[in-house]
């Protein structure tokens, strides 16, 4: 039986993906990670790589490098998802526990304007609001984009305004 087709959105819709890394080589599966997602996405850019304590983890974790990417893409929310968790299985990524140390985080972030709300697909996701690592880079890549669900552009969500 054939795959079904790929859903896709009916025109390039800009997203925003979080990359995360806190086992191995961390720089190397960003660096694999973003190679991967260029090829995934159209437009991309992506903020400097920064490192960050781990937020809200069961114990005590190594320290995080984070990046946001942004690009375009004409796939569906749930395909998006499934490329994602792909890219984060391909690089060695398994879920022992609940927000476990990792190899490879990709989280989509924003997916346009869109709320969305499928199994397995939150957008945007529940928590990025309060994570500076992702709300700070963001607004230096698309300040003027607006939370669907505050109605905040990036620089507002940034400065607290």
């Amino acid at each position: 039986m054939p795959a079904p087709p790929a859903e896709r959105s009916e025109a390039p819709l800009r997203v925003a993906i979080a990359l995360g890394s806190n086992l191995g080589d961390r720089r190397a599966h960003l660096d694999w990670a973003i190679e991967r997602l260029v090829g995934l996405l159209a437009d991309v850019r992506v903020s400097p790589i920064v490192e960050t304590e781990p937020v809200d983890v069961p114990d005590e974790q190594p320290a995080y490098l984070n990046a946001v990417l942004v690009g375009t893409t004409s796939l569906g929310p749930a395909d998006l998802m499934a490329a994602l968790l792909s890219l984060e299985r391909e690089r060695g990524r398994t879920r022992p526990s609940f927000r476990a140390a990792r190899t490879l985080d990709l989280d989509l972030i924003l997916y346009g304007d869109r709320i969305v709300s499928l199994p397995g697909v939150e957008a945007p996701h529940p928590r990025f609001r309060e994570r500076a690592f992702v709300v700070r880079p963001l607004a230096e890549l698309a300040p003027d984009w607006r939370d669907p669900v505050t109605g905040k552009t990036m620089r507002e969500l940034a400065t607290g305004t």
